[in-house]
């Protein structure tokens, strides 16, 4: 098979066009690099987030021949996922995919970990998936075919220092990927799980800032280097003809957990 044909093979095979994905986030950090992913497999994508867009995202997705829309939104809000659903359907026709991709992290030792730390990132990293899920889920079932893609982390199956409550959230999130994958394959629909290790983010510019924390993370790199956001695109393509590998969670590091 020659280069030009299997290059055609494979914008076949992993082509979105005429598919809707949601990104939560989107139009920064991972979430970026994740709606540009989805964008140039054909997809149109619809960003709900709590920062506001300076237009960059827009402009990049927009080259790649496909449409895009913004909801400023804190999707922790009474009704924001419903809204966000809503929105979406009513901009594009349906919900395809699913990319639970927001998230917050705070550090802080154990004994200065309060409520005031824990029930934010509870909100975000773990109930605003859950009910994006859900109310997807009523979209995708009855058309038989759907794709929820929870962003989980390194910190799912790691406890991590100064991290409580972000681990503990990542934790649930693979387990919840784990039980929304048994109910809804039935469906047509796969729920996968992407965990990323030590990405260079804004969520993680105060470790990188900090010669001594930056250091202690590289020590546990083997490639002594943070990941870089376009490492990941690879792993949000969803084949449009896939169905078989259902609950699969992905280590950009180089492991692969399959449950």
């Amino acid at each position: 098979m020659s280069i030009e044909s299997l290059n055609a093979f494979s914008m076949d095979f992993f082509s979105l066009k005429g598919k809707t994905a949601i990104v939560t986030g989107g139009n920064s950090g991972l979430g970026q690099a994740f709606a540009m992913a989805l964008a140039k497999a054909g997809a149109n994508v619809f960003i709900p987030s709590f920062v506001k867009d300076n237009g960059e995202t827009k402009e990049m997705i927009e080259k790649q021949g496909v449409e895009v829309d913004f909801m400023q939104v804190d999707i922790t809000a009474e009704g924001a996922p419903q809204k966000i659903i809503a929105a979406c359907c009513e901009r594009f026709g349906t919900v395809d995919i699913l990319v639970n991709n927001a998230g917050i992290c705070k550090l802080n030792k154990v004994l200065d970990f309060g409520r005031a730390d824990w029930d934010p990132m509870i909100d975000v990293n773990l109930t605003a998936a859950f009910e994006l899920s859900y109310e997807a889920a009523k979209i995708m079932i009855p058309q038989k075919s759907g794709k929820i893609i929870n962003i989980c982390s390194l910190f799912s199956y790691l406890g991590g220092q100064w991290s409580p409550a972000y681990s503990a959230t990542k934790h649930a999130l693979a387990g919840f990927t784990k039980a929304y994958c048994d109910e809804l394959g039935q469906y047509n629909i796969q729920v996968n799980g992407i965990a990323p290790g030590y990405y260079a983010t804004d969520i993680t510019l105060a470790t990188r800032s900090n010669p001594e924390t930056n250091q202690r993370v590289l020590d546990h790199i083997p490639a002594n280097r943070w990941g870089d956001t376009q490492d990941l695109m690879g792993h949000s393509h969803i084949s449009r003809k896939s169905g078989i590998e259902l609950c699969q969670r992905t280590f950009i590091s180089g492991l692969m957990a399959v449950i």
